[in-house]
């Protein structure tokens, strides 16, 4: 598959994430990092929203995509992240209260923005599967949050 590479950071962050198999994924996070930009995917799943922000944040720490002792980097992944659960919660964050679990693969991209202003960027996107904790009873879910840093 060829991709060609537009300074969107959240259409990249979404392909990322929803690229089918790890080694397309590979390819993709290694060309945006060829770019300039910070990247970071991986698989999520659980019925607390709590453990879901926790892993992403973690991850995205252990890969230097921010710098976890300013507060405006975690502020700005904080939100980023809480923009893409609202697009696949559809709604409030409620996993395991209604009886619903997520299993999602992430993307977060950092670097700059379309206008290419100085200043970075953090797009967080989310993709996968929500519903009921019963193989068949779910169904796709698409997230993502930009957001200034």
């Amino acid at each position: 598959m060829t991709v060609a590479l537009e300074p969107r950071i959240g259409a990249q962050a979404m392909l990322l994430a929803m690229l089918p198999d790890e080694e397309q994924s590979e390819r993709l996070a290694s060309r945006l990092k060829d770019l300039g930009y910070r990247v970071v995917h991986g698989r999520v799943g659980a019925m607390d929203g709590e453990k879901v922000v926790a892993a992403m944040e973690s991850a995205v720490k252990r890969a230097r995509v921010i710098d976890g002792r300013l507060y405006r980097e975690g502020h700005a992944l904080y939100h980023a992240i809480l923009d893409a659960l609202h697009g696949v919660a559809r709604g409030p964050l409620m996993f395991g209260e209604i009886h619903r679990t997520v299993g999602l693969k992430f993307a977060v991209v950092r670097g700059p923005g379309v206008a290419r202003e100085p200043g970075d960027w953090i797009a967080v996107a989310l993709y996968g599967m929500i519903g009921a904790p019963a193989k068949g009873f779910e169904h796709e879910a698409l997230g993502l949050g930009v957001f200034h840093i």
